[in-house]
């Protein structure tokens, strides 16, 4: 059941997420089916933390923007899952529509007869609850279906349902963020496919945006060291540390313009999980990241790799034969 009321208790900043900060932030008492799980590993990134904390305490709508790998959703996801707030996460690609937003009519059995009836979208049902809202992608929605957002933008924004001739007030719990891997701007590097620019009006709304980059070196060793716990020896952390820093190569490459696929610290587990399936570090790291990247940019990652293991790959060349 999702809870009708509003958060009945506060929680310390500075003792749940270490901030040093004397912010209290409402949360609920009781966990609900909608509460992500809890990821007691996961590392929080303070001004990003900050800002999504300030969205639930005082009801700010939060865009956060960055690479993709960064955790951007996810940090939303955890902060809600310790503060027991229902946490709803919608994609926006290409195929999500106004009616799946809104709502649509349908036929339903009643008393043995065939009635329609409206059945309401994620949005309506989101507004009427105290739940997080927050749309993954929001730089690849629809132009339709932005419009739609656009409204309940507004801390006190109704939602208008024209066929049902109701006006939808926000419940005092909802709160709406959104992920981006570009500013509103569009995308500018070819990196994001699909993306858009969005409506500097609606951008407006957006009252605070924060930026996520990747973490510091040692940061992400130990995040994926909790991720794989298996590595968790000299000898593995040494190895690791070599994938993490091969990792921060592809993503100077990608600032620089040398390569145009990035290593994400999600890639990076990945990577750390295959070389423990085939148990061949060089083999994992071909079919994990070196097999994705344009054949003329695959000698350049071959080197990285080759900085940081002291290993050739057979990538090298131009020519060589892929696995």
């Amino acid at each position: 059941m999702t809870p009708t009321g509003m958060p009945d208790i506060k929680i310390s900043v500075r003792q749940t997420f270490g901030i040093d900060s004397d912010l209290e932030v409402p949360a609920f008492s009781q966990q609900t089916e909608h509460v992500p799980d809890l990821d007691e590993a996961y590392r929080f990134d303070h001004d990003t933390t900050l800002a999504i904390l300030a969205g639930f305490a005082f009801n700010r709508r939060v865009m956060i923007c960055g690479y993709h790998g960064t955790g951007k959703s996810t940090h939303v996801e955890q902060v809600a899952s310790r503060l027991n707030w229902p946490c709803i996460r919608v994609n926006l690609d290409s195929h999500i529509s106004r009616i799946d937003l809104i709502g649509k009519d349908a036929i339903v059995l009643r008393d043995n007869k065939q009635v329609t009836e409206f059945r309401e979208g994620i949005l309506p049902w989101a507004l009427q609850h105290p739940v997080a809202l927050c749309f993954d992608e929001y730089d690849a929605g629809r132009p339709d279906v932005m419009f739609v957002i656009q409204r309940v933008l507004e801390v006190e924004g109704k939602l208008t349902l024209l066929d049902q001739n109701r006006v939808i007030r926000p419940h005092r719990g909802f709160r709406l963020f959104s992920t981006a891997n570009t500013v509103g701007l569009g995308d500018t590097t070819g990196l994001y496919h699909g993306t858009q620019q969005i409506n500097q009006g609606q951008m407006d709304r957006w009252s605070i945006v924060s930026t996520l980059n990747y973490l510091p070196h040692d940061a992400e060793v130990n995040i994926v060291l909790s991720k794989v716990p298996q590595y968790d020896t000299e000898d593995g952390k040494r190895k690791i540390s070599a994938m993490v820093a091969l990792a921060d190569l592809t993503r100077s490459g990608f600032m620089n313009g040398d390569i145009s696929t990035v290593m994400s610290p999600r890639t990076v587990m990945t990577w750390a999980e295959n070389a423990r399936i085939f148990n061949d570090i060089a083999f994992a790291f071909r079919l994990t990241f070196l097999n994705k990247c344009d054949e003329t940019e695959r000698p350049a990652v071959a080197e990285y790799y080759q900085r940081c293991f002291g290993t050739d790959l057979p990538e090298t060349g131009v020519n060589a034969t892929l696995m």
